[in-house]
């Protein structure tokens, strides 16, 4: 009994050679700290239980966030206080795994608490273990949502109070209101019979996962000796002392025996039920592949400035479309306020006939300014011998830089003369694909009546393409209105020649 009692379990690595090559035979943690404990009581209860294969574990943002070194098991590492929405994919995508999630008290009562309050109220088939220490323990010792009325952190060096911080969050009773849980339960390390007591509802709450039965979250209240600043028998009776009468040990719901076992199995989708449910294929077969246009396409870094309502992140998804028509890589991406409408909004913009690698894009070969902000914002980032094109209609600067090559357009006034104002970011794409040549105008006309959610608009918005691809056609021919502005980058031997509206 002896040799069984003493043994490692065979759930933690012989050797912990991811924590030291040498010198493995230790944790990294403190004395003192109940990390070890509640680690061995999971690890014994994977091996005795038989799952340890099946097991992931999820370690989060704190003390135990290099529980990998140890766990044979898998291991995934997720963002400080989203463990649960990680378990919550894991376990969906693989409904017979056992998926742990080991938290501390800053991270899943402070910067987690929705992501744990919503995961134990879906009823997630996965098992929740909350380390409660009444402290961030990693970082130094700062006040969590648990730390005591009274208690001295590094933010609360005056001891936490409920005029200025508030109660203590108790998260058990908290999550005991729920329906979906099948286990809650509280305990400690305080002593043995605590210890014994975790090992029991350790057990209980992997188990409870491996048949199926739903949420099972365990808060184990834990000494930290070093962030308490106390030896580790003063945290003994810290715990007992303090934080027992604020955090009681019992078991708030236990559903375990009554509670019928189910398994979410994921639906497993055709290529074709796929492709609809991605909306993949929604413009068609690409274009026949031409090489030799490929084989000249120059990556392209587009930004498409302007306030909510211009359709400029439209402007840049159609443009992306038909880049993808033609057989090129693309990207876009999205920035904006959170006005419905009238904040700012951009969107990178990326063309290539090579793989992408980042979709970001800081320094624009091209920039459309539709409004002045972001006009101020961009010129700056644009790079030497770039293109600006200045919607004329509202802008009404000049751009100051003089080592890039700038167009003027009345976008919005060519729109409200065909009857829809909406659609300047249409004029737009017609005059840009004429002036560049970067792509076929009638891509974008091809992606249109696709890509536009209402559909009566579908002819309108065609029609200001059109006219956006006159107006370059007609200025550029015109003598009359014309200014000097420095060469592109495509045209250094040649000063480029454009118009400016209103001379």
């Amino acid at each position: 009994m002896a040799t069984n009692v003493l043994k490692k379990s065979p759930t933690f690595y012989d050797h912990f050679e991811r924590w030291r090559p040498t010198q493995n035979e230790t944790t990294h943690y403190c004395p003192g700290c109940g990390h070890g404990n509640v680690h061995k009581l999971i690890a014994e209860a994977l091996g005795d239980l038989g799952l340890a294969d099946r097991g992931i574990f999820v370690s989060p943002v704190g003390c135990s966030v290099f529980a990998y070194y140890y766990f044979d098991t898998g291991n995934i590492q997720a963002a400080h206080g989203r463990a649960p929405a990680v378990g919550t994919g894991l376990k969906r995508v693989h409904p017979h795994s056992i998926v742990m999630t080991y938290q501390g008290d800053g991270d899943l009562a402070s910067i987690g608490g929705l992501e744990i309050l919503h995961a134990a109220n879906r009823g997630e088939n996965m098992t929740v273990f909350f380390i409660n220490n009444a402290i961030y323990g990693m970082t130094g010792g700062q006040m969590a949502a648990t730390t005591l009325i009274g208690q001295k952190t590094t933010t609360s060096p005056y001891g936490r109070t409920i005029e200025n911080e508030g109660y203590p969050l108790r998260m058990s009773e908290l999550l005991a209101t729920l329906e979906a849980p099948v286990l809650v339960e509280r305990c400690h390390l305080a002593d043995a019979k605590g210890i014994m007591a975790c090992r029991k509802a350790v057990r209980k709450a992997i188990q409870n996962q491996a048949e199926g039965k739903g949420f099972s979250f365990v808060e184990i209240l834990s000494p930290c000796p070093t962030g308490w600043k106390m030896t580790s028998l003063e945290a003994e009776k810290f715990i007992k002392e303090k934080m027992m009468p604020v955090f009681p040990v019992q078991v708030f719901r236990d559903e375990s025996a009554t509670r019928e076992g189910h398994f979410r199995e994921p639906k497993n989708l055709s290529d074709q039920e796929m492709w609809e449910a991605l909306d993949l294929g929604l413009f068609g077969e690409t274009h026949p592949l031409d090489k030799e246009f490929l084989e000249n396409f120059k990556t392209t870094h587009l930004k498409f400035a302007g306030f909510g309502g211009q359709g400029v992140l439209t402007a840049g998804v159609i443009l992306a479309a038909a880049g993808m028509q033609e057989n090129l890589h693309v990207s876009w991406i999205p920035s904006y306020g959170p006005e419905m409408r009238g904040g700012t909004a951009n969107a990178s913009v990326v063309l290539s006939k090579d793989p992408i690698g980042s979709p970001l894009v800081v320094d624009p070969d091209v920039l459309v300014a539709m409004n002045d902000p972001s006009l101020d914002s961009f010129e700056n980032s644009v790079v030497k011998g770039g293109l600006i094109i200045v919607n004329s209609s509202i802008i009404s600067r000049k751009v100051r830089r003089k080592d890039v090559v700038a167009l003027y357009i009345p976008l919005t006034d060519i729109a409200a003369e065909h009857g829809i104002t909406a659609a300047a970011n249409m004029v737009l794409l017609g005059a840009y694909l004429e002036y560049s040549k970067l792509l076929p105008v009638d891509s974008i006309k091809e992606i249109i009546p696709i890509g536009i959610k209402r559909k009566q608009l579908v002819e309108a918005n065609l029609r200001v393409v059109d006219a956006g691809v006159e107006w370059i056609r007609k200025s550029l021919s015109d003598g009359k209105h014309k200014v000097i502005v420095p060469p592109s980058r495509e045209t250094e031997s040649t000063p480029t020649v454009f118009p400016e509206v209103g001379k």
